[in-house]
This record gives structure tokens, C-alpha cells and sequence, in this order.
């Protein structure tokens, strides 16, 4: 039980109350006022307010859990026949409007507790992997989690995420690509590579597409509204597109995966919220601002795969040091198609995108936070791969109390609080 309802509990003398929500990524807090009354047995009432937090999301199941057990006090009218005939309800978005219990004329004792919080995360998901396909076109994605949600930019005004997000830890390998094209029946590009090597040879369209399917095989909304061919793009309308941090025309507001915003994708390589000296931006993806080790493979800390020590890119899970959120590859072995447009701003569905992170045959410079590039959605080259971002894992997720509980106790007669 969260140490504030255990505060509750305390003040009223009884098992107390607590809540909590089986949805927790994307939550809007709205305020929802539960009365119940309770009489007293020897000179007046008691009467005790709730302000709570319910999950309103525009989609899945709408519901809050509340457990209220009785008080210690005696009574003779029950909190509510939804509240206090079972130890564990649940108020679902069709109970919402619980029918509150009108306030007597004369209150002896009044609480007014006010659970004053926000829609935060408490706790960060733990590294995870998913699975897509069937058969043998079964393959897993792993994810790392990226926390500190409003992390400042850099002074290049990149790197700032107002959410936490999931990255997934490794570019997306040939044989993904390959099955996921399978499952669909149609073309994702690639071939440049092999079975765990990076999946190039893909366009940024091909690349929405691959995303689009982990999506609707998982039963989520389609991240992108692309043509049958995956050619070409139609932008969302306002009301339908991603809206944290700046809308978002690209990426539907219901995607679960989608691929990483320049911001995301930047944050997730450079931004180490441990740095000595205070959270800040390293030069490489592999927690430092020292030249890395060129490597044709591996997974030592500090090393990459660049300078051409070897004349194809490395499996995507031996393509050098981790980034100090556990991500690889983000400095070396293939370039990295991003979501984000040229001008930051996805209003236009032909501009050219951004790519980061150099490749195994171009020089330490490539590797570089400062080094950004562009190319036409439509470009394909074998030194150009991609990986995949998703929302937080909804299990690991819960709203946090942002000022803890504050009680008002006041005793008065014949007077309202």
C-alpha cells in the first residue's frame, strides 16, 4: 500500500484505502470526487470526501481500482453498496459516476483528503523483449527503457523527451526484416546484409511499414498511413496524430511502436542521466567523449564499428559499446533512418529525414552527436538500417503522488466545511 494511504489509514482508524491502475503509459489525470457518508454513534456524522485520480485514456479499458475495507468507526450507513459490499472494487468507466451520499445539514467531524498528484511514472520498465510472427516467422525485439522524462536538450536543441519511452536495444536485423516481409506477403526492401546483420537496403517508408506491422499483429493502431506499396505517406489529421511533445503529424497518437524521433533516437545514444557533474550529452553513443576503439566487431565498452576495419557491418548485437541506456550501435556499423523530418517539424510528408550514427566504412567524424544528415524517404543504400522505439510497458507504470497526501481535519457544528 503507498505510504499516503497508509497516512489514511492511520488517520481513520481502519484498513484504510488505496488505489492503483492497470493502465499506466499515456495517462491524463482527471479528478474524481467519491462521497460517502458514514453516522457517527453518539452526536453527529461523520463524513468523508475522497478526491481520487481515475485513468482516462481515449482507448482500452477505462477503469480505477479502488479497495476500501471498513473503518473502525461504527456506522449504520454503509459507504456505498459499490464500495463497501466487496473488498476489492472495481469502478469501471460506466460506474464512474458513483451516486454520491448527500452531506447531512450538521457535520460533527469532517476530512477532506486531497491526493494532489500527477501523471508521472514512478518507476521506469525493466529491459524486455517482445515477440511478433508465428511460426517459423517468429522473431523477438528487445527493448531498453529510457527514463527521465523532461531531460533538457543539449545545446544543439536536440535530445529533450517530455515522456519516458522504450528503445529497442539493437537496430533491426536482416532476419526481422525478412520475417515480418514474409508474415505481410509483400517487399520491406533489405538483402544487403545477412541473418543477424542490420536490415538496409530498406527505405524510410519500408522502414514505417515494418513498424506498422508489430503494431497491427499485436493488435495496435497502425503507426503510419501509408500506401499499399509503402511509398509514400499521408500525414494524420490533428485530431489522430501523436501530440507529446509537439504534434506530431507523422505518427498516429495510438501507436504503440513506431520509429524514434530524432529527439528520442538522440536521447537514447548521447544523454546520460549519471554523468558526473550532473546529467548531460556525451559526444559518442557509448557514454563517453573519447574517441572510440574501431572494431570489426565486438561488444566492448568504448568501441565501435567504423574506419572500415572490416568490409561489412557487424551482427547487430557484436556492433560495439553500450550507450549509458544500454543501447548498441547507435555510434557505428549502419546509419539510422529517423521518424523526424529535416526541419523538425512533420508537416510534410516528402521531406527529406534525418539520419544519425555513422556506418562501419566512414570515419570517427560520422560518429559524432554533431554530425546529422538527410536523405529522401525514398533512399535505400547498405549503410542505412533502423531500429524501433515503443511506449512504456503499461505493468510498470503508475501515477505518482506528487505532494503526498494533505489532511485538513476541522471540528465545528452546525457548519459545512
Amino acid at each position: 500500500m503507498p505510504s499516503a494511504f497508509r497516512g489514511l489509514r492511520d488517520l481513520v482508524g481502519g484498513e484504510g484505502a488505496a488505489r492503483d491502475f492497470d493502465h499506466g503509459a499515456d495517462l491524463v489525470a482527471e479528478l474524481l470526487l467519491l462521497h460517502f457518508r458514514r453516522d457517527a454513534v453518539d452526536d453527529g456524522d461523520l463524513e468523508i470526501e475522497f478526491l481520487l485520480l481515475s485513468d482516462e485514456r481515449d482507448s482500452g479499458e477505462k477503469r480505477v481500482f479502488l479497495w476500501a475495507n471498513q473503518y473502525r468507526t461504527l456506522h449504520k450507513n454503509p459507504l456505498d453498496t459499490q464500495l463497501s459490499r466487496r473488498q476489492n472494487p472495481q469502478v469501471t468507466n460506466s460506474e464512474r459516476k458513483i451516486p454520491a451520499m448527500k452531506p447531512t445539514m450538521k457535520t460533527k467531524s469532517r476530512f477532506l483528503i486531497l491526493a494532489f498528484s500527477a501523471s508521472l511514472p514512478l518507476t521506469v520498465p525493466a529491459a524486455h523483449a517482445d515477440t511478433f510472427g508465428s511460426g517459423d516467422n517468429t522473431f523477438t525485439i528487445g527493448f531498453v527503457p529510457i527514463g527521465n522524462s523532461g531531460n533538457a536538450a543539449d545545446g544543439s536543441g536536440y535530445g529533450a523527451v517530455p515522456y519516458n519511452f522504450n528503445m529497442s536495444t539493437y537496430a533491426i536485423s536482416q532476419d526481422q526484416l525478412a520475417k515480418a516481409a514474409s508474415s505481410l506477403g509483400i517487399s520491406l526492401g533489405g538483402g544487403a546484409w545477412v541473418g543477424s546483420q542490420p536490415a538496409a537496403n530498406v527505405t524510410w517508408y519500408q522502414a514505417a511499414a515494418f513498424v506498422n506491422y508489430l503494431n497491427t499483429s499485436t493488435g495496435h493502431v497502425a503507426a503510419y498511413q501509408l500506401n499499399a506499396g509503402a511509398t509514400a505517406l499521408t500525414l494524420w489529421s490533428s485530431a489522430q496524430a501523436w501530440q507529446a511533445g509537439g504534434e506530431n503529424l507523422y505518427r498516429n497518437k495510438d501507436a504503440y511502436y513506431f520509429l524514434p524521433s530524432e529527439n528520442e533516437y538522440y536521447k537514447a545514444a548521447y544523454y546520460d542521466p549519471n554523468k558526473a557533474g550532473g546529467a548531460g550529452y556525451w559526444l559518442y553513443a557509448t557514454g563517453s567523449n573519447a574517441i572510440p576503439t574501431a572494431v570489426a566487431s565486438g561488444t566492448a565498452a568504448g568501441t565501435a564499428v567504423y574506419n572500415g576495419v572490416a568490409s561489412q557491418p557487424a551482427a547487430v548485437d557484436q556492433s560495439g559499446g553500450l550507450s549509458p541506456y544500454l543501447t548498441m550501435g547507435q555510434s557505428g556499423n549502419v546509419y539510422e533512418w529517423h521518424e523526424t523530418a529535416n526541419d523538425g517539424e512533420n508537416n510534410s510528408s516528402s521531406e527529406n529525414r534525418a539520419i544519425r550514427g555513422g556506418a562501419w566504412l566512414y570515419p570517427e567524424f560520422d560518429l559524432r552527436s554533431s554530425i546529422r544528415n538527410v536523405l529522401d524517404p525514398a533512399f535505400e543504400g547498405s549503410n542505412v538500417g533502423f531500429r524501433v522505439a515503443s511506449v512504456p510497458e503499461p505493468s510498470c507504470m503508475i501515477l505518482m503522488i506528487g505532494s503526498g497526501l494533505m489532511f485538513l481535519a476541522r471540528r465545528r457544528r452546525g457548519s459545512s466545511l
